[in-house]
């Protein structure tokens, strides 16, 4: 099993590097980790559609919203990358507290704090994905014509992202004794799940549609 450490910087992984660790019999990075990291993908599409759209004149009208959503964008990949390696992180904190002996009195609270600590990376990855459809919606109106198809797959990778997301904090809050500190993550999930997953689908295929009409 990967130590915490050795965990560290999974997101300045080369693609296929990243890739053999993920299909490696290791626990980390996994599920969470992937999820973050197929997020900032998303993120980093409509990064690309703002940089294709800023400076040309046909968009000078929608140049500051465009700017902004660029900004966004960048920010949000950022975050995301990071969530890769925190989800490693919490990941070694609830292997560690698992390990403790059965007879230690410290151990069951040891590992509802971190079933907690490691539900919060898969959950931010939520929040981080919609707050990147946003983006995404708005270049989908005011981004190059030129990338359609960009906007599409940023939708389609950011609501994959919440989704597989969603089930590492599941797999979580479902272990903790706290039932009502459980339920609120939960909802907080289903909340996100509800408004976004539909938006990004709509975005998708709103995208598609005018792509196959203008091909």
């Amino acid at each position: 099993m990967l130590s915490e450490t050795s965990s560290t910087g999974l997101a300045t992984l080369a693609a296929a590097d990243f890739a053999e660790r993920l299909a490696a019999r290791e626990p980390v990075p996994g599920g969470g980790g992937a999820a973050a990291l197929v997020g900032a993908l998303g993120a980093a599409l409509a990064s690309m559609v703002a940089n294709y759209t800023v400076d040309k004149p046909r968009y000078a009208a929608v140049e500051a919203d465009v700017r902004h959503a660029l900004a966004q964008a960048e920010r949000i990949r950022h975050e995301l990358l990071v969530l890769v390696d925190e989800d490693a992180r919490a990941y070694g904190l609830v292997s560690a507290a698992y390990a403790l002996p059965r007879e230690d009195p410290a151990r069951a609270d040891a590992v509802e704090a971190a079933l907690h600590e490691a539900a919060l990376p898969p959950y931010r990855t939520m929040v981080s994905c919609a707050r990147a459809l946003m983006a995404l919606e708005e270049l989908g109106q005011k981004g190059s014509r030129m990338l359609l198809s960009d906007v599409a797959c940023g939708a389609h990778l950011c609501r994959a992202a919440m989704e597989a997301s969603s089930v590492n904090v599941f797999v979580n809050t479902a272990s903790m004794r706290d039932r009502a500190r459980a339920a609120e993550l939960e909802r907080e999930c289903d909340a996100l799940l509800c408004e976004w997953v539909p938006r990004a689908r709509k975005l998708s295929a709103a995208m598609t549609a005018k792509v196959r009409r203008e091909s």
